[in-house]
C-alpha cells in the first residue's frame, strides 16, 4: 500500500533522494504510468524508464545537488524552485495524485548546465 504523502511532504522526499543519488528511491516516488518531462528533452514515459533516466544522470554529473529555495504546494500540485551549489538553478512542476507523483515538468536551461558539468 502506497503511503499517503501531500504534495510537499512528497517533494521533500525527492530532494533527499536526489541529493543521495538514490535512483531507486526517486523510482519508487513515481506512479507506474508517470510522465517526467524534463523541457529541454522529449517526456520520459513509466516509472522503470524514469528510474533508468536518473541512474543516466547521476553516472553522467554525479556532482549534481538540489538546493530548494521554495516549494509552493496547492492542491495535487507541487512547485519547486531550485539552485545548486555551482548557482545554477530552475523549477520543477510535479503533479500528486494517491501519493506518487504522476507528472513532472522541469524547466531550466540546458547548455548553461552542460557548461557547469563539463558535458
Amino acid at each position: 500500500m502506497t503511503q499517503k504523502r501531500t504534495a510537499r511532504q512528497l517533494i521533500g522526499q525527492w530532494v533527499a533522494a536526489f541529493n543521495r543519488a538514490d535512483a531507486d528511491t526517486l523510482e519508487s516516488l513515481y506512479a507506474e504510468h508517470a510522465v517526467n518531462h524534463q523541457m529541454p528533452h522529449e517526456p520520459v514515459n513509466g516509472k522503470a524508464a524514469i528510474g533508468r533516466m536518473f541512474r543516466d544522470e547521476f553516472a553522467a554529473a554525479p556532482d549534481m545537488h538540489c538546493i530548494p529555495l521554495q516549494i509552493i504546494e496547492e492542491d495535487d500540485w507541487a512547485v519547486l524552485e531550485w539552485r545548486d551549489p555551482k548557482g545554477f538553478g530552475g523549477c520543477g512542476f510535479f503533479e500528486v495524485k494517491e501519493g506518487l507523483i504522476h507528472t513532472q515538468r522541469g524547466y531550466w536551461d540546458k547548455l548553461t548546465f552542460n557548461k557547469l558539468y563539463h558535458l
